[in-house]
């Protein structure tokens, strides 16, 4: 009968093996903690600007922390192409607020600044990363079927 065993090892006695999708989903998780938490310490400073501003950023930092949780608990196909949506859906955002403004939650066009250019290098580094994951075709799960050797 087949168990399942971590596919982040080869044998019990050698944790150094790690699968090809375990190191992009983690890179995944840290770039959706990171960005999560920016949005987060942003958030008051966006409230000022506007409660839209400010709701904004704090969606989009509860939706990147839970995001960064799915993932770490069970990270099926589903749940990364959400965040790659997210994360592009974030990107997308702040070019128009940075151009041209965004309707009810940024009307006026904002500033470019050092942390907002920072921010989207991660979220574009963790979109890549999802894309990878999501172009293999393959299980994202940490976890792999293994027959038992009798």
């Amino acid at each position: 009968m087949p168990r399942v065993r971590p596919f982040a090892t080869e044998r019990r006695d050698d944790r150094s093996l790690r699968s090809a999708t375990q190191t992009p989903r983690d890179l995944l998780i840290l770039v959706c903690a990171a960005s999560a938490g920016i949005h987060a310490a942003l958030v008051p400073e966006h409230v000022r600007e506007g409660v839209g501003a400010g709701a904004g950023f704090a969606v989009a930092a509860v939706a990147l922390a839970a995001l960064a949780v799915a993932l770490t608990r069970r990270s099926s196909p589903v749940i990364v192409s959400v965040a790659a949506v997210t994360l592009a859906g974030l990107i997308v955002a702040y070019v128009l607020a940075a151009t041209i403004g965004v309707p009810v939650l940024h009307p006026e066009p904002e500033p470019i600044d050092a942390i907002a250019l920072v921010t989207k290098a991660i979220e574009a580094t963790g979109l890549l990363v999802a894309a990878r994951l999501l172009g293999r075709g393959q299980s994202i799960s940490p976890f792999r079927l293994e027959r038992n050797p009798t």
